[in-house]
């Protein structure tokens, strides 16, 4: 049978009634990286062996009657910002190339504990942040809707390979929007969790308080599954929490009929940049909600600028203190955009930071309230479409087209789904935001909108 079209779901139902074997889906998934990642470079360390040793494990375990759960024999593949145990983790840096950690990450692990297959570490902007960059170890990933253009970032590798057919599933993390920007760029799922809700211990940090760990992948069902397994307080992460986890799956087909969405129409607008595709298609969907049952409204939020200011002032600030050593002793060793953002960090006063954390609880405060009224918020994921590699000065700047560090500020999950495809044939996404901790009504908007929006027979590239 084919692999290359089935869902972690089917792949899952499949290997239990024993029509493939993990090891079909680790060599399939193995040649089609084979095949697309020469134009793509996603990948900047495939474990081919390791996967292959999974991936029989796996199967020897299913067929002994041991099952670890939903991503038994699955294929995945990791962001190089995650510890994997004895394997390289770069975070696509020359300062790294030589970094084995000794142990997994957290999230590694559960994929391990959970059965799933490792097929290898993917790019990143350096360090998460600047980028995409042609002066690093490891050359840019490319988007596979036109490899002229640019992922977004961070989790750049990520999003080519999911899009491009090589893994269902690639694990991302989310600072200002590098889970949600790329899937949004690439047409994806992409979910940027409660802060919190998953471990972050042994990911390398770009700002203490704005990371968040979550999973990009071709649905929202794939995502929903994915956060299942990763989901959980871990006690020896200071910032993780302590708060059940719902089952992401049991209302995910309920519909939008009764929910109440909220719409900040103010954040994008009028805001420079922004396309009539994207504007076209945040009200094509809000009518598809309405006429499926949902109240859809327009609502007030603080200004875009005041969230953006916020977090950027943190972001640098804390980025600057983690890399503040390697900046004096190594400055020349890392990528000129990378190198440009974190120095700026230095130019941050204590006073600064402060009255960031001060606007930050005013502005949780407000999206709060707004969702005492409201299940979600939709706004904008970016403003306009994937922009070529030519157009590019540093994606990762503060005038990128991205619409999604507010809710890295306020901590509250945070969806892009994709809704269709421009007259160019690129990817549109929106936003899904909701209460904390309530990831399986993001989910269960998330795909509602995948379902109205006629989502599910675009085509992907390469197909």
């Amino acid at each position: 049978m084919s692999t290359a079209g089935l869902s972690i779901a089917e792949m899952g139902q499949a290997l239990r009634a024993g029509t493939v074997t993990s090891e079909q889906l680790t060599n399939d998934a193995l040649d089609r990286v084979a095949a697309r990642d020469p134009d793509l470079h996603a990948f900047v360390l495939l474990t081919a062996d390791r996967a292959r040793a999974d991936a029989r494990r796996a199967d020897a375990e299913l067929k002994s009657g041991k099952d670890r759960g939903p991503f038994h024999g699955i294929p995945h593949a990791l962001k190089d910002i995650y510890d994997t145990g004895g394997i390289r983790s770069t975070c696509h840096s020359k300062l790294r190339l030589d970094n084995i950690p000794a142990k997994d990450s957290i999230v590694a692990g559960k994929f391990a504990d959970g059965g799933a297959v490792l097929l290898g570490k993917l790019a990143t902007h350096e360090f998460a942040l600047g980028g995409p960059s042609f002066d690093l170890p490891f050359p840019p990933a490319r988007n596979p809707w036109d490899t002229a253009r640019i992922t977004g970032g961070s989790s750049s590798g990520s999003a080519a390979a999911i899009a491009s057919g090589m893994v269902r599933m690639a694990m991302g993390s989310d600072t200002g929007g590098s889970i949600r920007g790329p899937a949004a760029w690439c047409g994806l799922a992409g979910i940027k969790p409660t802060y919190g809700r998953v471990s972050r211990r042994g990911v390398f940090p770009l700002s203490w308080t704005l990371d968040h760990c979550g999973p990009l992948s071709r649905s929202v069902e794939d995502s929903a599954i994915t956060l299942g397994l990763l989901a959980g307080h871990d006690p020896l992460d200071a910032a993780s929490a302590d708060v059940p986890v719902d089952d992401y799956l049991a209302d995910l087909n309920k519909g939008v009929s009764g929910l109440r969405i909220g719409i900040p129409r103010a954040f994008f607008q009028t805001a420079a940049g922004v396309s009539p595709d994207v504007l076209a298609g945040i009200d094509r969907v809000a009518n598809r909600l309405r006429e499926a049952g949902a109240v859809v409204e327009d609502i007030e939020l603080p200004d875009y600028a005041v969230f953006s200011a916020a977090g950027r002032v943190i972001m640098i600030s804390e980025a600057y203190a983690i890399h503040a050593t390697d900046l004096r002793k190594r400055l020349l060793d890392y990528g000129e955009f990378t190198a440009a953002r974190f120095v700026l960090g230095a130019t941050v006063g204590a006073e600064d930071y402060l009255n960031a954390l001060r606007a930050r609880r005013e502005l949780t405060d407000a999206v709060n309230n707004a969702l005492t009224h409201y299940d979600v918020i939709m706004t904008a994921s970016a403003l306009s479409t994937a922009p070529r590699f030519d157009s590019v000065v540093d994606a990762s700047s503060s005038g990128a087209p991205m619409q999604t560090i507010p809710f890295n500020v306020t901590g509250h999950p945070a969806m892009s789904v994709p809704i269709g495809l421009n007259a160019g044939g690129l990817p549109v996404g929106l936003q899904i935001a909701g209460r904390p901790f309530d990831e399986a009504t993001v989910f269960r908007v998330s795909r509602g909108v995948e379902v109205l929006s006629g989502w599910e027979s675009v085509a992907f590239p390469g197909r």
